[in-house]
């Protein structure tokens, strides 16, 4: 019996790191400093690219950035969790796809994948980054569209958003309501 409650408690745990990922996804993509914040330690570490430095840096960083990223998605495939005690080896590999000007101030769409190596720690009942290193295993960037948004998008509403405008942010205040 003990080894089947070791068993669903490491598929909890497994769980938990998995959300703690998706929430880093909704947080960057969404500008929410709140869950951004919530997928790291506040001691933790990350190396992003041109950042190294803490993780709650790299969060001052990213909102001063976000900003300026027109429109971006992030999405996390391939997820690899070695669990060690209250500890983690995480790979997760991930495809970031963003609209946004480039140093000569002309829009571009960046494409990127890669992989999040992640140190995740387990504090109380929680998982959460500890230490991140972004690898890149793919750039791109190519001109953006010349059309606007609304001719792009057309009939495709609504748009995703930032916090708090977001059709997600929308329907978790109506689930808390109870509606």
């Amino acid at each position: 019996m003990e080894g089947g409650v070791l068993e669903i408690a490491g598929l909890l745990d497994r769980e938990k790191i998995r959300d703690c990922l998706y929430r880093y996804c909704r947080g960057i993509d969404r500008a929410d400093e709140a869950l951004l914040r919530a997928s790291y330690w506040p001691d933790g570490t990350d190396t992003h690219g041109a950042y190294r430095g803490s993780a709650s840096g790299f969060v001052d960083w990213a909102m001063q950035a976000l900003p300026n990223i027109e429109r971006g998605i992030h999405q996390i495939h391939n997820i690899l969790i070695e669990l060690q005690g209250t500890e983690a080896a995480v790979e997760s590999y991930f495809t970031a796809l963003q609209r946004q000007a480039n140093s000569a101030g002309v829009r571009v769409e960046v494409h990127m994948a890669g992989r999040y190596v992640d140190r995740f720690e387990k504090r109380g009942d929680e998982w959460r980054v500890a230490d991140r290193v972004v690898v890149f295993d793919w750039v791109e960037e190519r001109p953006a569209p010349e059309k606007s948004e609304a001719e792009r998008f057309a009939h495709r509403r609504p748009i995703g958003e930032h916090w708090p405008d977001d059709a997600v942010y929308i329907l978790l205040a109506a689930v808390s309501k109870g509606e």
